[in-house]
């Protein structure tokens, strides 16, 4: 039986679709501590004689430490993200924490001033409010929410512990899921509760991994929704006063219409990256590509002339497929 045959067996989940992560692993709970051994092995040079575990396990360890690089960046903006709306630039924390350049954001100083109905003013300072509440683990709403999510996602499972190895079927990166926040916003997970009450099917299929010909190695469906959050705020600019993008400016154009047009982008956006990751044929160590490309096929979207909805995405309709 060939090495690859045992690694797919190894990995293919139960109902819970955890495709990855399926393994013990001590000490792996926190983002903060090492998750590889000896930093002097090569992870590039097997002998022959080696064990098929001992590769496996080689292959656990750069999984664990891409998602952690990758994770803890998504971690760290966010901080900086809240550093900026909370305590603001003009302060001295502020200005020692400054949040991604213009350049880098898509800033364009050619948009015209954008004037805000009283309606858009008011939706868009509660969604500021949403975007600056920190995740809180001992927050009994905050757990509830988790515990909400569960049900939503597994209705015929039984609810875990807060801590449990349990959680790994949904794609936290260990039995803690509060751990994989890291300061990041709640309302990453009342992104992927909305997503799961409005869209269930489609929930469902990219939770499972239903659709499409999958990776052996899988992105972790959870730390995901939280990266695609992250991203949905950097690409619409909300950590500024007035949006100074161009998806920005349209996306006000969509709050208008739609006061959860965030959540309901959120919704859209998963959907697509879970399409180009299977167009892609990608594997977990291109995720962070796969998130660029979804952006950006997002703001061309966004910029088309006949879109005054979230609706009238062309990828809303990978929803209903």
């Amino acid at each position: 039986m060939s090495s690859n045959t045992l690694r797919r067996r190894l990995h293919r989940g139960d109902v819970g679709g955890g495709r990855y992560d399926r393994y013990e692993n001590s000490g792996t709970d926190s983002l903060n501590e090492p998750l590889l051994g000896d930093s002097d092995y090569d992870y590039n040079k097997h002998s022959e004689g080696q064990a098929l575990e001992d590769i496996l396990d080689d292959e656990r360890s750069k999984e664990r430490l891409h998602w952690m690089l990758l994770f803890s960046n998504v971690i760290a903006q966010w901080a900086q993200w809240l550093a900026n709306i909370v305590i603001g630039p003009g302060s001295l924390f502020g200005r020692i924490l400054p949040f991604i350049s213009g350049g880098q954001n898509g800033i364009n100083s050619n948009l015209p001033p954008l004037l805000l109905s009283s309606l858009q003013e008011a939706r868009l300072k509660y969604l500021k409010q949403r975007l600056s509440v920190p995740f809180d683990g001992t927050s009994s709403e905050h757990q509830d929410a988790l515990r909400q999510l569960w049900r939503l996602s597994y209705p015929d499972r039984e609810l875990p512990p807060l801590k449990s190895e349990v959680w790994k079927d949904m794609g936290w990166q260990g039995s803690d899921p509060s751990t994989d926040f890291r300061g990041g916003g709640f309302i990453s997970l009342e992104n992927l509760i909305f997503f799961a009450k409005k869209f269930p099917e489609a929930f469902q299929s990219l939770l499972h991994k239903r659709d499409g010909d999958r990776s052996e190695w899988e992105y972790p469906f959870a730390v995901a929704g939280i990266n695609i959050s992250f991203t949905l705020v950097q690409m619409l600019d909300l950590q500024s006063g007035t949006p100074g993008t161009l998806a920005g400016h349209r996306f006000l154009e969509l709050l208008s219409q739609d006061e959860m047009a965030f959540d309901n982008l959120f919704c859209v956006a998963f959907k697509l990256l879970d399409a180009q990751w299977l167009a892609k044929r990608a594997s977990y160590m291109e995720f962070n590509d796969v998130l660029k490309s979804t952006r950006s096929q997002l703001e061309r979207e966004m910029a088309l002339e006949d879109v005054s909805s979230v609706r009238d995405l062309p990828a809303y309709n990978l929803l209903k497929s």
